[in-house]
């Protein structure tokens, strides 16, 4: 890396008074306050000595910079420029060499993780996120970067610039197709009117979560022939996504994984790396997915369901090696009180 090449001027504080400071000092009080107490640019006046040097500080520095080096507030505005993509917006007002990357609108966060990591290979700069694949909302924080030391040199810079474009996008945020949704309901117990059928209400409340609707929902007994035949009834109508629910599992009488095969599909993966969720299933015809909810969906409130979901929805269309990459975070805890999406399940990067 090239030395920084920049000339400064060591002055008491005392002396400073009239001059403009070249960067922003904090102050930080326990329990009380963290933040600028001078900001980048403000001139010193006679009455700010003794508040600086209870800072801490008996010296400033005047800096002069030449065109091969950086102040850490033009060149963090540089970084976010080039690691920020559709859907990714970021103030014009940098403090302290840092600014934070947001949703520009509701949508599902992805990030070139390879790319961001060689990013953060370069020493005098970094940026730190949330994990890939994560459903936010409109002026969530995603990432925050900053150019690390005061002055960068030119060269640094450019070479994580050169990064962060040769890897674009480094953030994104898809947004969330508003999709019409239909909804089978299997099982014979449920169809007979032995019990009542509470998969309806919960899969209504995640689409809309997204902005999406349930136009449709129908309850069938564990026949393979009538589950095919609706099946191929829905893909029929103006559908974007087909809902199937129970019938997942390896007993004699769950059929609906296999009516699903017999619909006629283009793809279909099953099985998941995921707990709760593990007899999960997922096919595709042309472009519309049908997902197979196994009965893990009733009784746990968060399952792989929801990993699988906010993707479908921003156009993605996984398989089933993505079903194995969410091992990695895949495991749910069971927690007595629900933090998701802020804990580690689905997080497999």
């Amino acid at each position: 890396m090239p030395k920084h090449n920049f000339a400064y001027k060591k002055i008491r504080v005392e002396d400073a008074v009239g001059l403009s400071l070249a960067h922003d000092i904090t102050e930080i009080r326990k329990d009380e306050f963290k933040g600028v107490a001078f900001p980048k640019g403000y001139m010193v006046k006679q009455t700010d000595i003794c508040h600086l040097m209870k800072l801490g500080k008996q010296h400033l520095y005047i800096l002069d910079l030449d065109e091969t080096t950086v102040h850490e507030d033009e060149a963090v505005l540089e970084l976010a420029r080039a690691l920020a993509g559709n859907g990714v917006v970021y103030t014009d007002k940098p403090r302290e060499g840092k600014l934070e990357l947001l949703a520009a609108h509701d949508g599902l966060l992805k990030i070139n993780v390879e790319g961001l990591i060689e990013f953060n290979m370069i020493p005098e700069v970094m940026c730190a996120s949330l994990h890939t694949n994560t459903p936010v909302k409109r002026k969530a924080k995603l990432a925050g970067t900053r150019a690390i030391p005061l002055v960068i040199d030119r060269a640094v810079l450019d070479l994580a610039l050169d990064i962060a474009g040769s890897n674009a996008p480094i953030f994104e945020v898809r947004p969330f197709k508003k999709a019409k949704a239909r909804l089978i309901v299997t099982g014979s117990e449920v169809f007979n009117g032995l019990i009542k059928d509470r998969f309806e209400p919960i899969v209504q409340k995640k689409m809309q979560a997204y902005g999406s609707k349930l136009v449709e929902s129908i309850i069938l007994p564990d026949d393979r022939d009538m589950i095919s035949k609706t099946l191929k009834d829905f893909l029929a109508k103006d559908t974007d996504i087909i809902i199937t629910t129970g019938g997942m599992s390896v007993d004699p009488d769950d059929v609906t994984r296999f009516a699903i095969k017999d619909a006629g599909v283009d793809k279909l993966f099953y099985s998941a790396a995921v707990l709760p969720g593990a007899m999960f299933q997922l096919a595709y015809k042309k472009d519309i997915p049908i997902v197979g909810i196994p009965a893990c969906g009733l009784y746990h409130e968060i399952t792989v369901f929801d990993l699988v979901l906010p993707r479908l929805l921003a156009g993605e269309k996984p398989d089933n090696r993505d079903m194995a990459r969410l091992a990695h975070g895949g495991l749910c805890q069971d927690c007595n009180v629900c933090s998701y999406p802020a804990c580690s399940f689905g997080k497999s990067f």
